[in-house]
């Protein structure tokens, strides 16, 4: 009985968000009609949804499995460069700054670029963009939470003769868990955002990103819509399993927490 109240206490408050906005969405647009509005109420993007299912279920495909790869890509590469630099000063003088103007760059850029490497419709071109996406946020907070340890943990482990890679697995690790679940779940929709917007640019046509840009184009705002839900869940979903995997992977943590 418990649980199921602690469910509920927690489900009950954007579901009920998601009906009031949801609601009032439909409310204003069918009291006001507003005449060329490129918003349609949630009612008609439900049903360019039925109407484009299999159109949408594919494009969906095509461009999750760009999101997910480059998603996992991405993750081990900033994973992998955090530990590099945390465990080396010459490679965080080398290649902190590196990682940082290779941010700085817009997804505008690079998706051209890519394009020219790897081949207007290769999934490479589109899956680069999103781990150059994913890659920054990942590298730097699990740097944070790889250098953030407290001083005495490490002198203790110290005393009783441990290496450095063992206070690195047994200390340093373990304290960067939060802050890298804390990016993950960043990355989650930044990933998103980078495959459908690098889309626009090149790769396959039946991917969410050209549907977006064909059905805008030809005034068909309701399908475009529709296409932008499809993506969003994604997201969503991609987000859950990152919420997922942290309660697996910290049971300590929450529990720790839960007593504070």
């Amino acid at each position: 009985m418990t649980a199921a109240r602690t469910l509920l206490r927690s489900w009950l408050p954007p579901v009920v968000a998601a009906v009031v906005i949801f609601g009032g969405w439909e409310a204003v647009l069918a009291a006001l009609r507003p005449d060329g509005f490129v918003l349609p109420p949630p009612s008609e993007i439900g049903s360019a949804v039925a109407e484009n299912f299999d159109a949408i279920v594919t494009a969906t495909g095509v461009t999750g499995f760009i999101i997910v790869t480059g998603l996992l890509a991405g993750v081990a590469v900033g994973a992998a460069f955090a530990l590099l630099v945390t465990a080396s000063r010459a490679a965080n003088e080398t290649l902190t700054p590196l990682a940082v103007a290779v941010n700085a760059v817009p997804i505008i850029a690079l998706a051209p670029i890519f394009n020219a490497w790897f081949g207007l419709l290769s999934p490479r071109s589109n899956q680069a963009v999103v781990v150059v996406l994913v890659f920054f946020p990942i590298f730097i907070n699990t740097a944070r939470g790889l250098t953030q340890v407290e001083p005495s943990q490490i002198e203790l482990m110290e005393s009783y003769g441990a290496g450095r890679w063992r206070i690195m697995r047994e200390v340093r690790i373990p304290n960067a868990m939060p802050f890298f679940f804390t990016a993950l779940k960043l990355a989650t929709s930044l990933a998103v955002i980078a495959a459908i917007v690098a889309e626009y640019f090149g790769g396959r046509q039946d991917a969410l990103g050209n549907l977006i840009t064909n059905s805008a184009g030809l005034t068909r705002y309701d399908d475009a819509w529709a296409a932008v839900l499809a993506g969003s869940l994604v997201g969503i979903g991609l987000y859950a399993l990152a919420v997922l995997a942290e309660r697996l992977v910290m049971p300590w943590y929450f529990t720790a927490r839960r007593s504070a």
